[in-house]
């Protein structure tokens, strides 16, 4: 005889989990107890349990492997959801436990009461509560391999009364199946996109985080075609090192090259990608997705051929059936406008002995300059992404992970948690912005107390940046957008850690050279320039007089000239 909480340990550890996210409570008990006896599950004991949920979903996305975290009833897994809702959009392979009320108290109102099964339904593949050790191991076998099989969430709700309850078989039925299926489209499929680009002049693509594994094979298919390359944020990591035919990505935080270099084409070829700014893919152009999700074909534009395949088996069937294309006048064109694109950009990332405040392009330039060939980077949503996006520079193994689908703050530290508990011996650096870091701020604590060697990179303009400039964008002065910060490395000091403030350019190498060869954490508070626009590559005429309406109630305010230099050197650059 076993409880249910013994099972569902015991599964989970066959299943390769070594660690679940979490925050103890009374409903957790009888699970949280397994854990203590087993010796073989870490409890990795948080501050919120949004960050358990974020640090779990970067060590899916960065492992492939079923990550888990778990909240107590009511209240305690309702803060799971942001960061659930994160790792189910990145595809992430996360098993949440929800543990819930008493059995004999649900549907009465009774205290901390809510609807599992109903709340995480949207962000999840598959939840279920288990009302019954009958239930058992089935539902819990059938959520694990719903988020594998199907890269997301999976909800188990379980009640603490009922985790405690005997069952008379412990065992996993099976082994969880692990998902290496070789996916491509039929080989009629595959002739009929062939001919497409044999016939095509100029031929762009478009990669994704779905180009996983297919850097080879890639890069194979833009040399024998002569394409240009793109990327999305989520495909940088993936396709942009060691790429002579990258051109950088598109979007709002891209590069005028790849904006040009989808415009531009007769043939725009997605692959592995669901990129979501519809406004930003061209017209009169004839395009076609590859996407292993098939629901995803044709989500934001409309499709010449749509194909159901992994990348990498697609491409690689693909490649014998295309002829060389020996014209490269469009991939010519392309790498020389990036290469004018990176020059511009290279030309901010200067930092001027005394000059204050610093430039944020050149805090991430040294950033990347001083990482190691390995390292792990997490960035906060807004600027620092913008920043990573354009002056991080990706080395093969290196990774880079953020809440790029979901969009939320404060998800750069967490994650780096995750990141960092998943791989011991590689370098972690969370890039976070002032406003991220303050949200869940108290997970330094956690890091703290795990002394996990993160390194914590805090863009401190005083300002919930990004979204200042979207209020100028519109014609509007920034509004509640300004943050009144302390001193974060004194704060990081207090707390038992190496702090660094720097408040000048030439102080930011050794800052980052000290930081970095810590064997613990570290947190270097950079004061970078609140005025800093990162505008996108292709400015249309309501954005123009959006910053022109803006900067013209500055200057008549009487405070618009510094302001109204990083415009128009912004826009001249375009």
């Amino acid at each position: 005889m076993s409880t249910i909480a013994a099972a569902l340990v015991s599964i989970l550890r066959k299943a390769g989990v070594r660690r679940i996210h979490g925050i103890v409570g009374d409903s957790l008990n009888a699970i949280t107890e397994e854990i203590r006896k087993s010796g073989d599950i870490e409890w990795i004991h948080y501050r919120h349990e949004e960050a358990a949920a974020f640090a779990a979903s970067a060590e899916a996305q960065l492992t492939g492997k079923l990550a888990v975290c778990a909240g107590s009833c009511g209240p305690g897994n309702l803060h799971l959801i942001n960061g659930l809702y994160d790792a189910h959009r990145s595809m992430a392979p996360v098993l949440a436990i929800a543990a819930h009320i008493p059995s004999s108290e649900i549907g009465t109102g009774y205290f901390q009461e809510t609807h599992p099964e109903l709340v995480f339904r949207e962000c999840s593949h598959y939840c279920e509560i288990i009302s019954s050790g009958r239930q058992m191991p089935r539902v819990l076998q059938i959520a694990m391999q719903y988020a594998v099989g199907m890269r997301g969430v999976a909800v188990v709700g379980l009640s603490g009364d009922v985790a405690m309850e005997k069952i008379e078989w412990p065992q996993l039925e099976h082994d969880l199946a692990p998902i290496r299926a070789s996916v491509r489209p039929c080989d009629t499929e595959l002739q009929d996109l062939a001919s497409l680009i044999n016939q095509s002049a100029r031929v762009t693509l478009l990669c994704g985080s779905g180009c996983a594994g297919a850097h080879a094979a890639i890069l194979q298919l833009a040399d024998k075609i002569s394409a240009p390359v793109v990327h999305s944020l989520r495909g940088k990591e993936h396709v942009e090192h060691d790429n002579p035919f990258d051109v950088g990505m598109t979007g709002l935080i891209g590069h005028s090259s790849g904006y040009h270099a989808m415009r531009e084409c007769d043939l725009l070829l997605m692959l592995g990608t669901d990129f979501p700014y519809k406004d930003w893919y061209p017209e009169d152009v004839k395009i076609v997705q590859v996407d292993i999700r098939p629901e995803r074909l044709g989500r934001r534009c409309r499709l010449h051929q749509g194909l159901a395949g992994d990348v990498k088996e697609t491409v690689t069937a693909l490649l014998p059936l295309l002829e060389k294309k020996t014209d490269r006048g469009h991939l010519t064109k392309s790498m020389n406008r990036y290469a004018g694109s990176r020059e511009r950009l290279e030309a901010h990332a200067k930092g001027k002995q005394g000059v204050q405040p610093i430039h944020p392009e050149y805090l991430t330039k040294l950033v990347s300059d001083t990482a190691v060939d390995n390292a792990i980077y997490t960035a906060d949503v807004g600027a620092p992404t913008v920043w990573a996006a354009r002056y991080l520079k990706m080395r093969r193994e290196q990774r880079l992970i953020g809440s790029f689908n979901h969009g939320s703050m404060a998800a750069a530290m967490p994650m780096a948690i995750g990141a960092q508990l998943a791989f011991p011996g590689r370098q972690v650096i969370a890039l976070c912005g002032d406003g991220g870091f303050s949200m869940l701020m108290g997970e330094i604590l956690t890091i703290q107390q795990y002394n996990l060697p993160v390194k914590l990179v805090l863009y401190n303009n005083s300002s919930l940046g990004f979204v200042a400039m979207e209020m100028k964008v519109a014609g509007l002065p920034p509004f509640g957008t300004d943050l009144k910060n302390p001193n974060f490395a004194r704060m990081a000091t207090a707390m038992g850690m190496p702090g660094i403030r720097v408040e000048n350019p030439e102080e930011i190498q050794p800052a980052l050279s000290k930081a970095f060869a810590h064997p613990g954490p570290a947190l270097i508070d950079v004061v970078v320039n609140p005025s800093e626009l990162s505008l996108p590559p292709a400015i249309n005429f309501k954005e123009a007089k959006g910053f022109s309406l803006y900067m013209l109630k500055q200057v008549l305010a009487g405070e618009g000239a510094e302001v109204w230099q990083t415009v128009s050197t912004n826009f001249l650059n375009k």
